[in-house]
């Protein structure tokens, strides 16, 4: 580093006819008011970028020389570089860490950006292990490192793996132990977590107490494997993390349900309301398969009729209007050859907004979502009436072409003015695996084990005293 610094310092000073006068800021960086010896010689620019150039590790180094070395070495435009520069892209990094680092519980006292000092939080960043994340879905389950692009393996979702006659206990002991097998870890490894489908979604009584005994299971489980940290977080919130928000309203079309979720600061609001509509990307799917069976085409399997509709259905702006026009295409799915749809790439789909041309008796996909917007409008509790203004989508279906535009079309309609002025639908941030990517935001973050998760020692705490709470209560 020193002959570096030094080959450096020589070319400047042989340069003829410079124009930078000695120790002047720039605008990046902050000018210095005090010495560094030989090193005054150099504009400041220049000298962030020689340590730009060391890299972080020796840029930290830099630090010990001298007072005047650690203030320029510890600047945070230069840590905003290299974090800029790291694996995870620079605005999931300033969402991660100007939202998720305090924690959900903690989420309405955030400190301001300004006030983070990005060197801390790259050394942070750093040292946060690898963490396996579980994301339980509805259809299936995907799980993989959090260091890793993207999920590497899919399976069974735990509310449907095993035996579903066994005890909770047993089929999540399972399923958690086949997901580690696979991975090839031992649970004492490596922190880790899951996330839970929206289920038992009421305010009510016993609808909490489900919640609370699927949580304590997941804990329970994970303790016994020896998991060293366990974090368990709503599917729907994490789905929203990977848009970068916190507040919003998510919208899941799952593989049997959809279900639609008001989120503010990372908690669902369960009193406002959470919407459930009985049906999912299965009854599109099987609608698909009935007009293509109503038009005597051959297929042999379920799966054949899925990729189609991954591959060739979309939403219509208009659905009458486009009953009047020529939309036929086709696709080769692998070993059964070619498949031309042509109405039946948007009929199928328009069953999210009008479910009795399927035959099924459901609130359409805008009623629903209309009604917990309305039901967010007339809450009490939060005076920013902008929180559930941004719907967001997500789940494998949700993917479908055209459809963020076609509902936030119709909620305008069907919205009153004044409520749905500024609303607006996104589409899935990372197709079907959001809620995947939003638990990575979160496993990466610099405070990850301290804010979000319950290590063993902790759970075992708890549980006794929940254990004392009942004796005492009975």
């Amino acid at each position: 580093m020193a002959m570096l610094l030094k080959k450096v310092l020589e070319s400047m000073l042989s340069r003829s006819g410079s124009t930078s006068s000695p120790g002047r800021g720039s605008l990046d960086f902050p000018a210095r008011p005090f010495s560094m010896g030989v090193f005054d010689q150099l504009p400041t620019d220049v000298f962030m970028q020689i340590l730009r150039m060391l890299g972080p590790r020796d840029a930290a180094k830099a630090r010990a020389v001298c007072w005047a070395w650690k203030t320029l070495a510890s600047d945070n435009m230069l840590w905003i570089f290299f974090l800029q520069n790291g694996k995870e892209p620079w605005d999931s990094v300033v969402f991660a860490e100007s939202h998720l680092r305090v924690g959900f519980r903690s989420m309405m006292y955030l400190d301001p950006l300004s006030e983070l000092s990005f060197m801390n939080i790259y050394a942070q960043r750093e040292n946060v292990p690898g963490t396996v994340i579980i994301d339980g879905g509805s259809g299936y389950c995907k799980y993989g490192w959090s260091k890793y692009s993207s999920p590497s393996g899919r399976c069974a979702t735990f509310l449907e793996f095993g035996n579903i006659e066994s005890p909770m206990y047993s089929r999540l002991r399972h399923f958690f132990s086949t997901i580690y097998s696979r991975m090839q870890v031992k649970p004492s490894s490596q922190p880790i977590i899951v996330s839970i489908p929206i289920c038992h979604s009421d305010d009510t009584e016993s609808a909490r107490a489900s919640r609370r005994q699927l949580r304590e299971a997941i804990y329970t489980v994970l303790a016994d494997l020896n998991a060293p940290a366990v974090c368990a977080i709503d599917q729907a919130v994490l789905a929203l993390y990977a848009s970068k928000r916190t507040s919003g309203i998510v919208v899941n079309i799952g593989f049997h349900v959809t279900s639609v979720v008001p989120i503010l600061r990372g908690k669902v609001m369960r009193d406002v309301g959470v919407e459930i509509v009985g049906q999912g990307a299965l009854k599109v799917t099987g609608f698909l398969r009935e007009l293509m069976q109503e038009r005597n085409m051959a297929f042999e399997s379920l799966y054949t009729v899925r990729t189609l509709k991954e591959k060739l259905c979309y939403v219509a702006a208009d659905y009458d209007a486009e009953l009047r026009k020529d939309n036929a295409a086709s696709f080769e799915v692998a070993g059964e050859g070619w498949f031309t749809l042509s109405k039946e790439r948007f009929q199928a789909t328009e069953i999210l907004f009008q479910p009795n041309i399927g035959g099924v008796r459901a609130m359409g996909l805008h009623r629903a979502v209309a009604l917990c917007i309305d039901h967010c409008a007339a809450s009490e509790k939060v005076i920013d009436d902008s929180w559930y203004k941004t719907v967001v989508l997500t789940g494998g279906t949700a993917c479908l072409p055209g459809l963020p535009e076609r509902l936030e079309n119709e909620l305008h309609k069907i919205i009153e003015p004044s409520i749905s002025d500024g609303i607006k639908v996104l589409p899935p941030p990372y197709g079907a695996d959001s809620a995947w990517f939003g638990a990575k935001l979160i496993s990466n973050v610099s405070t990850f084990q301290q804010a979000w998760c319950v290590n063993k020692k902790q759970f075992r705490q708890k549980s006794r005293r929940s254990a004392s709470s009942s004796v005492i209560a009975w």
